[in-house]
This record gives structure tokens, sequence and C-alpha cells, in this order.
């Protein structure tokens, strides 16, 4: 089976040697999907970072079939879909999340949020997914990762750099810093959220009006949330603090959260991204720092 050049450039790039032997392995990985549950690949959809296909099974059944290269982020997706047993997200068929397999159903009719031209409509659609997804964090033993873990991100930047930054700017990696410190002192009850949420990784469905998909499965509060939504599906720069503003308040309203703490936690994840960029090897890391630049201005407005 032929993978586009780009998606071996990324998971090479992502995952290194054990991405190399993922790639070598693949095509044994799709047969052994294909006898165990008598599946066939009806078609790839766009490949990112991981492999997902329209598939059909024995009986007919349309499917989505999603591989990967097993890590701590598959597995947590799968566990977090699982908690969420289809109210809101994608339901599960089957999984081995050791191996990186998962097979859920078909989301039809499965256009995303982007087809929704009233930003404001999108943004309420939005947070009827999110009220349908959240939960108190379990109490009990559990593999999620935590928003505060992810914010050490910031530390590997330092230790990468000798102390300093490298491409990003110092004054923004400073403010993030100082920022996510604070938020996570005051940061309020503790949720399990989707960590992902924005207009790519909503599908228009038939049993529900929007179902989520791709959960990360993160524990943190709740305008963490927002930060995906706001910075996917934007204009040209100049074009986009009027957008961000309305969505923010849309947001805010809708869901009865801080304005101030989602701005802050947009404007330090922009950074956050940043580096996520750097560190990955994958994508330009400065139109993440512009976004955050959006959001220090906006929160001057409302502090």
């Amino acid at each position: 089976m032929q993978l586009p050049e780009s998606f071996r450039h990324t998971i090479k790039s992502v995952h290194g040697e054990k991405g190399e032997s993922w790639l070598d392995g693949f095509g044994e990985l799709v047969r052994y999907c294909e006898t165990k549950w008598g599946l066939r690949i009806v078609h790839p959809y766009d490949l990112t970072y991981n492999y997902v296909a329209a598939v059909r099974l024995e009986d007919g059944t349309e499917a989505a079939l999603k591989l990967c290269v097993p890590n701590k982020e598959s597995r947590s997706e799968e566990q977090a879909l699982r908690v969420y047993d289809g109210r809101g997200a994608v339901r599960v068929i089957d999984s081995e999340p050791d191996r990186g397999i998962l097979l859920m159903e078909s989301v039809r009719p499965g256009y995303t949020l982007h087809k929704i031209q009233d930003d404001e409509e999108a943004m309420l659609a939005a947070a009827q997914v999110m009220k349908r997804l959240w939960r108190p964090a379990p109490t009990s033993v559990h593999a999620f990762p935590s928003v505060a873990g992810w914010t050490e991100g910031l530390q590997r930047l330092r230790l990468c750099f000798d102390g300093g930054t490298g491409p990003l700017p110092e004054r923004m990696v400073e403010l993030a810093e100082i920022t996510f410190e604070e938020l996570l002192r005051t940061a309020g009850e503790p949720l399990l959220l989707h960590g992902d949420l924005h207009h790519g990784n909503l599908l228009a469905g038939g049993r529900e009006p929007w179902i989520a998909i791709d959960p990360k499965g993160v524990i943190g509060e709740a305008e963490y949330e927002a930060c995906a939504l706001l910075t996917n599906n934007l204009p040209a720069y100049g074009q986009s603090i009027d957008i961000l503003r309305n969505r923010v308040n849309v947001l805010a309203s809708a869901l009865g959260l801080d304005r101030a703490r989602i701005l802050k936690w947009a404007m330090s994840f922009g950074v956050l991204s940043a580096f996520w960029c750097v560190e990955d090897g994958v994508g330009d890391p400065m139109p993440s720092i512009a976004r955050a630049e959006l959001f220090e201005r906006l929160l001057s407005e409302v502090e």
C-alpha cells in the first residue's frame, strides 16, 4: 500500500525510529485488521499524523479505521472515547490500543464544522458538544494527561536552547511561563476535556447534530477547551482579531466561562503550540506566535 511521502515524513519526524518501524510494518498491520474484522478499506481520508480510512465490514456496515504509532496520546484517545460512550463523540466498535488500532462508527454525513459559514452558529454548535463531553476528572487511577503536564513543554524549550528560547521570541515565552503558573495555581474544577476540539474534529452526524472525533482526553479546567476552537478556521492575520473577540464572547456566554481566563489560556497555548512545531519539526511556529500576540491584545481589553 502506497502512503503519501508527506505522511511518511511526518511519521518519521514525530516518532523517529519507532515511526520508521511502524511504516515498515504498515502493510502487515492492515492485513491483520482485514483478517480480524473482515473489513475492506474503501478509501483513506486526508492523512496527517495518523492513517484513517473509510472501511466496510463483512456484514456491509460502514466504519472508520484509525491506525497510529502506539503512544500515550493514542491510548488516552481510546480511553476518552470509551468514557464518552457515544455521548457527543464517535462510538468505538473495537480497539487494540497497544497496537494503535481503533475501529469506529462511520459518521454521516460527516462534513466538518468548517462548512458552517456563520461563525457564531459554529461556536454555539461546538459549545453544545463541549457540554455533552465534559465530566468531572476521574478520581480513580487513570492514564489521561493533564494540561499542567502539557505546560512543561516550555521547560523542554529552555533545555533545548541552553536556557534560551531558540526561534521563539523571549518576551512571549516569558509571558506564557508566568501566565501558565498563574492559571494552574488558580485553576477551577478539573474536567475530562476533549483537548483538541476544533472545526476539523467536529463532524455532522445523524444520531447527534455534531459528533467529536480525535479527543486528546486531557484533564484541565473548562476555559482551556476553547483554545483549539479559537485558533482554527481564521482569515488573514489583519482580519482575525474581531472574529477572535466575538468567539471568546460567544463561548464565554454560552458556557458560563471567564473571558480573561480563556484569553490567558489561548495566549499561552499559542506559544506552547509554536514550541511543539519546533520540537516535532513539523509546521511553521510563527503563525501560533502571531495568534498569541492577538490574544494578548484582546486580554488588555478585559483586564
